[in-house]
């Protein structure tokens, strides 16, 4: 694993473009192998977790071309075998599960033996997986290993979600797309990254009414065809750069910013005293002379922002805000719905001097503008959590350390070079 120097304490200032979602990428590369069609997909992040499903792709006969300059990648799946002694499939990330329908389409069974890894947010579930795929015409055994077959090729079904998980509706859109019939799915979820796998599933030739909404609606075709695909800016990164500029007391610029997925961003900012502009598709954080929490009008209530499905205020993105507390007048309270071990890493963020209190597993109370100090701290494996652990260390004077930082890899390509060139300091070691 690698650690992160960090110099902080300097403002961050310019202008920067994201890179392409890596939670889209992931799904859409997945998607490929559902059509004996090469595809095409622009705008391609350079992480770790897509080098690991294109290394398996490869083992596996499938040519993979990958312009990593230019972004731009070409699956053709024509020579795509299981092949005997490699049916293991990867299991150091959570999107392996996300395999599950185009190998079932091609070769009408899959073996599992272990769980993918995924990271330390808690418990990552297989069942809901396995009750969409039964839906659908999937036999399911009873073994260890699990062995899953599709005797009959996918049927079309109506299936209502135990709640909005992303993976699931992603798998259940990929195997309705090519089932006999009509499928609906209520409750589905809707994320950005879901809706861009639907929409390269379209332009791949399936028929999904419902893109953005909780009900998808899917009438099966018999094949996909080719398609030029290209991936849409991480607006998680969006919220990244302007969060680093915004603790430092910075004034960045993230271009191609996405203006429209904002609302609920740019009002969470606002709770933390942090004002985003928007200047085209460009979203600009000011240099702040105060960062203060404003008190609600219901007096006896702490301020607060709470996360769960989209479109509420991402999950993922709550790490930052956290970060970016420490560092404002006033109390906050945040509220995470989805994971139980989302604050697993609040021990680290102590370690530089911050003040919060971990009420139960889903709620937290940060209590800011403590005076902080530079130390060496243990990322979680967590992205946004290593993210914004460095964050802080970004806005202390002085050196700190975020030690087994590179989760950072799996989600942000150049990371360090990128805050370079916004005037951070900091390095891989």
């Amino acid at each position: 694993m690698s650690d992160l120097i960090v110099h902080g304490g300097k403002p961050l200032a310019g202008t920067i473009t994201p890179s392409g979602n890596k939670n889209s990428v992931l799904p859409i590369l997945c998607a490929t192998l559902l059509s004996r069609d090469p595809v095409t997909l622009r705008n391609v992040p350079d992480i770790t977790d897509l080098d690991r499903l294109v290394a398996f792709f490869r083992s596996q006969g499938s040519s993979i071309e990958w312009d990593r300059g230019r972004g731009e990648l070409r699956a053709d799946h024509t020579g795509f075998r299981l092949r005997p002694g490699h049916d293991e499939l990867p299991q150091d990330m959570r999107s392996t599960v996300l395999l599950y329908p185009a190998l079932l389409h091609r070769w009408r069974q899959i073996t599992l033996s272990s769980h993918a890894k995924g990271c330390s947010l808690g418990v990552r579930e297989i069942d809901p997986h396995l009750d969409i795929l039964r839906a659908l015409g999937a036999d399911i055994g009873d073994g260890d290993p699990l062995v899953i077959a599709l005797p009959g090729g996918f049927r079309g079904a109506r299936h209502w979600l135990d709640y909005m998980s992303v993976t699931v509706t992603e798998n259940f859109a990929m195997a309705a797309a090519l089932a006999a019939g009509e499928s609906t799915l209520i409750n589905a979820a809707s994320e950005p990254h879901v809706q861009e796998l639907c929409a390269a599933l379209v332009a791949m030739g399936a028929r999904i009414t419902g893109i953005g909404t909780s009900r998808l609606e899917i009438t099966g075709v018999e094949q996909l065809h080719g398609a030029t695909i290209t991936i849409g800016t991480d607006y998680h990164e969006v919220v990244t750069f302007l969060a680093l500029g915004a603790i430092t007391g910075g004034e960045v610029r993230v271009a191609r910013s996405l203006p429209h997925h904002f609302d609920l961003i740019t009002r969470a900012f606002a709770k933390l005293g942090v004002a985003i502009a928007h200047e085209g598709d460009t979203a600009v954080v000011l240099r702040q002379q105060t960062r203060r929490i404003p008190e609600p009008f219901t007096r006896n209530l702490l301020p607060k922002i709470e996360a769960a499905p989209w479109p509420y205020f991402s999950v993922d993105l709550l790490p930052l805000m956290i970060a970016l507390s420490t560092r404002c007048e006033g109390t906050i309270h945040f509220w995470n719905k989805v994971y139980e071990n989302g604050f697993s890493w609040i021990p680290e963020l102590a370690k530089f001097g911050a003040q919060a209190v971990v009420c139960d597993p889903h709620r937290l109370i940060v209590f800011g503008q403590r005076p902080l100090r530079p130390a060496e701290v243990d990322s979680p494996y967590v992205i946004r959590a290593a993210v914004a652990l460095t964050m802080v260390a970004a806005s202390i004077p002085g050196r700190s350390v975020v030690r087994n930082a590179e989760i950072i890899k799996r989600a942000h390509p150049r990371f360090v070079e990128n805050l370079r060139s916004l005037g951070a300091e900091l390095e891989w070691k």
